[in-house]
């Protein structure tokens, strides 16, 4: 171990400290030159020199050679790229991950929700990421088909970017539940945290997927996924948007939801059904999954390396310019 590596540096190029060689090549040719410079002088007595002040230029012909050495120091240090490296740790932060599974087919334009259950979905899913901190988070959107719109992360920002871009039609009409609980799990399986949670949103009963939605909540079950499930739609009839000859119109019709399965699906995997007949009433739904108990999650952080060697470089520059500057003006030699 180096007396490098023993403060926490360590050099990419160590081979560079060669260099150094030129710094005793360059004094011994400075001073044989110096030796070897024939002048000539015509002056009577010589212990009157000793009588005479040194100028500042005398006193300074010899700090050319002190700002090379130092330049060819610094350029030496520079190339050998000085490096740091945070050490390895175990750093624990509270957190769960969470896939959304939001429910995209066409009933969930229904306007007993404002604007409709699907934009407001959309909102208040968007506000409750929002209140996170350290959890990640996926989401997964579902009609006649599911696929995942964005895996599990902390980049909140573009998970809302994600979630701006859902709309209804982006997958054909229908209710794959089993399917979107099924991709759902899919993206936690692998999860090494305790707490592993699917917040299903839906406002249909499932007739579509080639999945049983009990089916994949016993996969749930045996991943450790809790499953909480929410049923949008208020109680009785509601407007929803049918096609007719003069285009679109809201008629109302019976809200179906299936809540005996959805409840089934949560009391198997150990979570919670809630039926959500309003925006403040999945708002209030939002707020006591937010308050859901956080499990330790246990990170190995990465060997982080930072690069050391711009102050060196920043020095070779300025000593370059010093030693051309004395050089080449202050202790010119005239002609």
């Amino acid at each position: 171990m180096t007396i490098f590596n023993m403060i926490g540096t360590s050099f990419a190029h160590p081979s560079a400290f060669f260099l150094l060689l030129l710094i005793p090549i360059m004094v011994f040719y400075y001073f044989y030159k110096s030796k070897n410079r024939s002048a000539a002088i015509i002056y009577s007595r010589f212990d009157l020199l000793a009588l005479q002040p040194k100028t500042a230029k005398e006193r300074l012909v010899h700090l050319p050679l002190v700002l090379r050495s130092l330049l060819v120091l610094c350029i030496t240090v520079a190339l050998a790229r000085p490096q740091s490296f945070t050490s390895n740790e175990d750093i624990y932060t509270e957190g769960i991950d969470i896939a959304i599974a939001l429910d995209i087919s066409g009933s969930m334009l229904a306007t007993d929700f404002k604007p409709n259950r699907i934009e407001a979905a959309k909102k208040l899913t968007r506000e409750f990421i929002e209140e996170r901190k350290t959890d990640r988070i996926g989401l997964v959107i579902f009609s006649r088909e599911a696929f995942t719109q964005c895996p599990l992360t902390i980049d909140y920002k573009v998970l809302g970017s994600l979630l701006n871009e859902v709309k209804n039609g982006m997958i054909e009409d229908g209710t794959a539940i089993g399917n979107a609980l099924a991709n759902s799990i899919n993206r936690l399986k692998d999860s090494k945290v305790k707490s592993k949670v699917v917040i299903l949103l839906t406002d249909g009963v499932n007739n579509a997927g080639e999945i049983d939605p009990l089916t994949a909540a016993e996969i749930a079950k045996t991943f450790g996924v809790r499953v909480y499930t929410i049923g949008i739609g208020t109680i009785g009839q509601a407007p929803y948007p049918v096609q007719t000859p003069f285009g679109i119109q809201y008629q109302m019709m019976q809200v179906e939801i299936d809540e005996t399965l959805l409840k089934r699906i949560s009391s198997e995997t150990g979570g919670k059904y809630y039926r959500a007949t309003g925006n403040d009433k999945l708002s209030e739904i939002y707020s006591q999954i937010d308050a859901l108990e956080k499990s330790k999650i246990e990170t190995t952080s990465y060997r982080h390396k930072k690069e050391l060697y711009y102050p060196w470089a920043a020095a070779a520059l300025f000593l370059l310019f010093s030693e051309l500057l004395f050089s080449q003006l202050y202790l010119r030699k005239l002609p």
